[in-house]
């Protein structure tokens, strides 16, 4: 599996979410400062996260996006889900009837694929939270946050 530029600034996108004090709002360009991404394709992701139940917007001059429910309530394969990422390992493949060795195969990659499911649904956002902090404490940097 390889995660593409929307999945990777997606989760960049609610990792620095889950920063926010109480985990308020955030603006768009106060997000895509912060994690050096483009403001314009971050607006796009994060409306689709929206719509997928992941963020909420809040209007007016202290509004922008936070998140609509805890970090450890939003697993990273929700997440990669909400911006139409897909992990299929051989979308249209049938394997050949005659050969064993095919089947193996295929059977191979399903069980792989089911387990990389598996593992995407059960990593949450706090989880990865945690794994950069616990990072940036072991190479003494402050509290600065860049994913």
């Amino acid at each position: 599996m390889k995660l593409t530029t929307r999945g990777h600034y997606s989760v960049k996108a609610l990792l620095d979410l889950s920063l926010q004090p109480g985990y308020g709002p955030a603006s768009v360009k106060a997000i895509a400062q912060r994690q050096d991404l483009p403001a314009p394709y971050l607006e796009k992701l994060l409306i689709e996260m929206r719509r997928a139940g992941l963020v909420l917007s809040v209007r007016g001059a202290q509004g922008g996006y936070q998140l609509a429910r805890p970090p450890a309530q939003i697993s990273l394969g929700k997440i990669l889900e909400a911006v139409g990422e897909s992990i299929d390992p051989l979308p249209h493949h049938t394997p050949d009837d005659s050969q064993a060795e095919d089947w193996v195969t295929f059977t191979l990659w399903n069980r792989l694929h089911q387990k990389l499911k598996e593992a995407l649904y059960s990593i949450s956002l706090e989880d990865l939270y945690f794994d950069a902090r616990s990072w940036q404490a072991s190479q003494g940097q402050a509290s600065s946050f860049v994913v």
